[in-house]
């Protein structure tokens, strides 16, 4: 079973689909590579015009694979830190990607799922579905997503969100910024082709363009993102490998309150 579903119809329209189910779609190192290397060809295929991401239902992604951090755990700074890196490129090969880019959010989203909804360039979702940025009640820090989630929900929302960890609905998340449009169940699909009609109507070289243009002015760029990059990674494999780091994860997987957290 392929765990990214990749169909392309005849107008370009290109559709991943993330498909790990048992695990809601979080990422292991394999989605990772998989993920990065679609957005990657998709950049240099002149028959895809539209990127259309989203994953098997219920859910979006909810960030990271608990085995994976699991295993992070017990390796080293340096090995965290390249880990890191590999998930950053990633997110650096959607935000940069140089077609539309549309994020089909059809469940619960959180952690590195919301860094994928904050690269996209359009983002739509189900009603039914939950946000949430909880790294800092693991004691890590949602590093690696956080240039381009700040940029889309802004400073005063990571602020409250960020630190407090707590989840929120998609009327919030379309009112911070993070979301363009919230339907009704059942009614994802049907937004998601009117965006891409529209989409279809502008020129496919004016389109990449046009993208380039809003990096341009905003003042950034994929070289610029890499050398942030350094130091997000290096963040998160810090974080990951202390004690903190160890005690949340421990607690989160033991399904217990963390050593910080005083109970009344």
């Amino acid at each position: 079973m392929s765990i990214l579903i990749q169909q392309i119809d005849d107008r370009g329209v290109l559709r991943l689909t993330m498909n790990r189910p048992q695990v809601h779609n979080a990422f292991n190192p394999e989605l990772i590579a998989v993920l990065t290397q679609s957005f990657k060809k998709a950049s240099q295929d002149p028959a895809v015009r539209i990127v259309v991401l989203s994953g098997i239902e219920p859910c979006f992604s909810a960030g990271a694979d608990l085995n994976w951090m699991r295993d992070q755990v017990n390796a080293s700074p340096e090995q965290n830190e390249a880990d890191a890196m590999k998930l950053a490129a990633m997110l650096r090969a959607l935000n940069y990607l140089d077609r539309p880019t549309i994020a089909k959010v059809n469940g619960p989203t959180f952690g590195g799922g919301m860094g994928l909804v904050a690269c996209c360039d359009i983002a739509i979702a189900e009603d039914v579905a939950q946000f949430g940025l909880t790294e800092a009640r693991l004691g890590l820090a949602p590093a690696v997503i956080s240039p381009y989630l700040i940029r889309r929900i802004g400073e005063h929302n990571a602020r409250r969100y960020i630190l407090t960890g707590e989840r929120f609905s998609p009327r919030e998340a379309l009112a911070m910024g993070l979301l363009h449009e919230v339907v009704p169940e059942h009614s994802l699909e049907k937004a998601v082709e009117k965006t891409i009609q529209r989409l279809l109507k502008s020129a496919p070289i004016a389109t990449r363009e046009c993208k380039q243009l809003i990096n341009t002015i905003c003042g950034h760029d994929a070289a610029q993102q890499a050398e942030m990059d350094e130091y997000t990674s290096r963040l998160i494999a810090r974080l990951r490998v202390s004690s903190e780091g160890q005690e949340g994860l421990a607690a989160f997987l033991e399904k217990r309150a963390a050593a910080w957290v005083k109970n009344d």
